[in-house]
């Protein structure tokens, strides 16, 4: 929680003082004696339970204390879709990508799975679309043309290498020059200026490319840009492949751990996918997480009505808890 106006919590001072008071005055032994003419008011009087009179303090202390709290203008986090979002959709499309260990193929799924997030995510969100194998290459720059979308999603078709790390940074690039921050010479993000994330989708190990994987997540963490990542297939998947006119069947095991230390770097999260139904399931799920942002938000009005609802219950068990002359 954070606070508009900060210096105003000093005012928390007079609850405490109030407080102690109230505590001063219990225990100070009476210096008079009172005389009651009516014994009906003194046994009334004196039946009185203290906790009563503790509890109707209790009351309005926290009543006291819930009002300067809100003059100071408390604030929260509030998740909300953010303004200007953008999210890269990074898919791996190697030759591996043609395994069957995920129905009917890789590729055929995570053509579907990114199709049902293209559905899912709000409208306002841009969404782009990036394949790589050999080197990255961007399919549908980000917009919020979902027509344009599903055209780039089917034109995604398998080739050679892969390279995960320049994957990630082209990503990275298209986030920053989508949300006008390409020039930006800072290595945090700029406040209440969402930069939106990358959704990485590989199912093996890097073979090609200039940058490591620990390079592109280097890059995307001075940007601000969580890497969401998954790594799909089982580890028994193969694959068949031409070599010189012979067929040869390659193992191709997701490299779970490389996408898993990615996300870690860069804030986002990792998913070890092994089916098509988990995959488009991932991929719907993380359609609302990519495209929302926290921003602060003024609650006071919630600690005014909080200490209308104390104090009216300090009235009502006053009233109710009072004695009453015979």
């Amino acid at each position: 929680m954070t606070f508009g106006t900060p210096i105003l919590l000093a005012g928390l001072l007079v609850p405490v003082l109030a407080l102690a008071g109230y505590l001063w005055l219990q225990r100070r032994p009476p210096h008079t004696a009172v005389s009651f003419p009516n014994l009906a008011v003194l046994a009334s009087v004196a039946t009185r339970s203290s906790w009563r009179r503790h509890l109707l303090a209790g009351l309005l202390l926290a009543t006291l204390t819930l009002l300067c709290i809100a003059v100071a203008r408390p604030r929260i986090p509030l998740s909300t879709t953010a303004d200007r979002a953008t999210v890269v959709l990074v898919v791996d499309v190697s030759v591996s990508m043609n395994a069957t260990d995920v129905a009917p193929t890789r590729l055929e799924a995570a053509r579907a799975a990114i199709g049902s997030f293209v559905d899912h995510v709000p409208g306002n969100v841009k969404v782009g679309l990036v394949a790589f194998a050999n080197d990255p290459e961007v399919i549908t720059p980000p917009t919020t043309d979902r027509h344009a979308l599903k055209q780039g999603i089917a034109l995604l078709t398998p080739g050679f290498g892969t390279a995960i790390g320049d994957a990630v940074a082209r990503g990275v690039e298209l986030v920053r020059s989508s949300t006008g921050e390409s020039g930006a010479t800072t290595t945090t993000p700029a406040a209440g200026k969402p930069r939106g994330a990358v959704v990485l989708l590989s199912d093996g190990t890097q073979t090609r490319g200039v940058l490591e994987p620990s390079d592109g997540a280097r890059i995307a963490k001075l940007a601000g840009v969580p890497v969401y990542t998954i790594a799909l297939g089982t580890l028994s998947g193969t694959v068949t492949i031409d070599r010189g006119g012979i067929p040869v069947t390659v193992a191709v095991p997701p490299d779970r751990p490389t996408l898993a230390s990615i996300a870690a770097a860069t804030g986002g999260s990792t998913f070890a996918v092994s089916d098509a139904g988990r995959l488009s399931s991932v991929y719907r799920g993380l359609s609302s997480v990519v495209s929302r942002t926290k921003k602060p938000r003024e609650v006071s009005a919630a600690f005014v009505g909080a200490a209308a609802a104390l104090l009216a219950a300090a009235i009502g068990f006053a009233a109710l808890s009072a004695p009453r002359l015979p």
